[in-house]
């Protein structure tokens, strides 16, 4: 079971976009993206649904720890 920020930071290096690059897609500063794989920021439901699209994922699919991405 991986957490939102493990499962952001694999959808991220799986599309080879850099820190910088998915937070220009994202309006936030690549910190602001490299706390959220850290765990230490928590995306509000806008920002979840933003992240959800760009990927093409379900957003449950993101936020639940228990669900597992393809």
């Amino acid at each position: 079971m991986k957490k939102f920020g493990e499962k952001l930071r694999a959808l991220r290096e799986q599309r080879e976009l850099s820190l910088r690059q998915l937070g220009d897609m994202l309006g936030v500063s690549k910190n602001h993206v490299w706390n959220m794989e850290q765990g230490r920021k928590m995306p509000n439901a806008p920002m979840i649904l933003k992240i959800a699209d760009i990927f093409g994922v379900c957003a449950d699919k993101l936020m639940r720890d228990e669900l597992e991405l393809e």
